[in-house]
C-alpha cells in the first residue's frame, strides 16, 4: 500500500474522530504521513470520558487537530468545507445503535440524514476528491441469503438505523451521478477491538462478567456475527480511501448492479467473512477473563437480524486485502486494553 504519495492529495477530514473507529482510523492515517482534520461533537450517547481519552492520544500526533462540531450545523460544515479544503473525507460520525433507533428515531435523522447531506454538499462544492462514508451490514436487513453480497438488494430494512444507513448510500450516489463526486460507501460488520464502544455487547459483556452482573444472551445465543477486528476495517478503509472508483462502462441500467454504477460510486463489504455464534464468543470472552458468565437468555429483539456473514470477493479484488483476525486474538487484545484502561476498576 502507498502512503500519503497517491495523487489525489493527503489533507483528510475523518469525522467521528473521537469515535471508536474514528480515533483508530485518524492514528493509521497519521502514521502514514497523511494531515488528518478530525471532527467530532462528543455527544453523551455513551460514556464521553473514553471519547476525550482517545483525542488526548491524538492530539499531540503530528499533522493532527480537531474542531468539536456536529454535522447537523449546516452553516458550521459549510464554513470548515470551503476554509480547509480538503482532499479526502471520510464521514464516520453517526448516531449508532440499532436498539437505540426504536426509542430515539428523531436522533438518526438529523446526524445521520441531514449531517450527511451537509457532508456530500461539502465535498460537492469543495472538490473533494474522494468520499468514504460507514454504511453498515444492518443494511441487509430482512435478507436470509447469506454471505451478504454487495450485489443483492438491500430494500428491507429493520431498524430505523439500517434504513438511514441505506439512505446514505443512494444519497451519495445522487452526488456521484449528478456531480461526478467520487463516492464509496463501506458496509461494517459488527467491529470490536481495543477502544471500542461501550453499548457494543463484547464490551457490556465484559464488564459485566468481571463485575459478576449477568448479561444478556438475545436468541439464547444463537445469533452468529461476522465479528471484524478493528485493525482490519482500518486496513480497508484505508486501502479503499487511496482507490477513488470510476465510472463503470460495462454497467446495464436494464440489470442495475447494486454494487456500482455509470457513476464514481461503489459499495463494499468489511467483514471477517468467518460468522461466529454468539455463545462462541461469550465462552472465548470467559476464557480470557478467567471468569464464568451468569447468562440471563432472552428471544430475539426487535431491530436484530439472526446472522451477518460477508462477501469480501469485491474487497479483496479491488483493495487486495481480506480481514484475517481471529476472534480469539481480536478479544485477547480486547481484554488486555481493557483491564490496563480500567487498571484497579477490574
Amino acid at each position: 500500500m502507498s502512503t500519503c504519495g497517491f495523487d489525489t492529495g493527503n489533507r483528510v477530514l475523518v469525522t467521528g474522530a473521537a469515535g471508536f473507529i474514528g480515533f483508530h482510523l485518524s492514528r493509521h492515517l497519521l502514521e502514514q504521513g497523511y494531515q488528518v482534520i478530525g471532527l467530532d461533537n462528543l455527544n453523551d450517547y455513551y460514556d464521553q470520558t473514553l471519547k476525550e481519552a482517545r483525542l488526548r492520544l491524538l492530539e499531540p500526533l503530528p499533522g493532527f487537530s480537531f474542531l468539536r462540531a456536529s454535522l447537523e450545523d449546516a452553516r458550521q460544515m459549510e464554513e470548515l468545507f470551503s476554509r480547509e479544503r480538503f482532499d479526502l473525507v471520510v464521514n464516520l460520525a453517526a448516531q449508532a445503535g440499532v436498539r437505540y433507533s426504536i426509542t430515539n428515531p428523531h436522533a438518526y435523522i438529523s446526524s445521520n440524514v441531514a449531517g450527511f447531506l451537509n457532508v456530500l454538499e461539502g465535498c460537492r462544492h469543495t472538490g473533494v476528491k474522494h468520499l468514504v462514508f460507514a454504511s453498515s451490514s444492518s443494511v441487509y436487513g430482512a435478507n436470509a441469503r447469506v454471505p451478504f453480497s454487495e450485489h443483492h438488494t438491500v430494500d428491507h430494512p429493520v431498524s430505523l438505523y439500517a434504513a438511514t444507513k441505506k439512505s446514505n448510500e443512494l444519497m451519495a450516489h445522487t452526488y456521484a451521478h449528478l456531480f461526478g463526486l467520487a463516492t464509496t460507501g463501506l458496509r461494517f460488520f459488527t467491529v470490536y477491538g481495543p477502544w471500542g464502544r461501550p453499548d457494543m455487547a463484547y464490551f457490556s459483556f465484559t464488564k459485566a462478567i468481571l463485575e459478576g452482573r449477568a448479561i444478556d444472551v438475545f436468541n439464547h445465543g444463537r445469533m452468529r456475527r461476522d465479528f471484524t477486528y478493528i485493525d482490519d476495517i482500518v486496513q480497508g478503509i484505508a486501502r479503499v480511501l487511496e482507490r477513488p472508483p470510476q465510472g463503470d462502462a460495462a454497467w446495464d441500467a436494464n440489470a442495475p448492479d447494486p454494487a456500482s454504477s455509470s457513476a464514481p460510486y461503489r459499495i463494499y463489504n468489511i467483514g471477517n467473512n468467518r460468522p461466529v455464534e454468539l455463545g462462541r464468543f461469550i465462552e472465548t470472552l470467559e476464557q480470557l477473563l478467567g471468569k464464568k458468565a451468569i447468562k440471563n437468555m432472552l428471544p430475539m429483539q426487535p431491530g436484530d437480524v439472526p446472522a451477518t456473514c460477508a462477501d469480501i470477493d469485491d474487497l479483496a479484488r479491488d483493495a487486495g486485502f481480506r480481514p484475517s483476525t481471529p476472534i480469539e486474538t481480536g478479544l485477547r487484545r480486547f481484554v488486555e486494553w481493557y483491564r490496563e484502561y480500567y487498571g484497579g476498576a477490574v
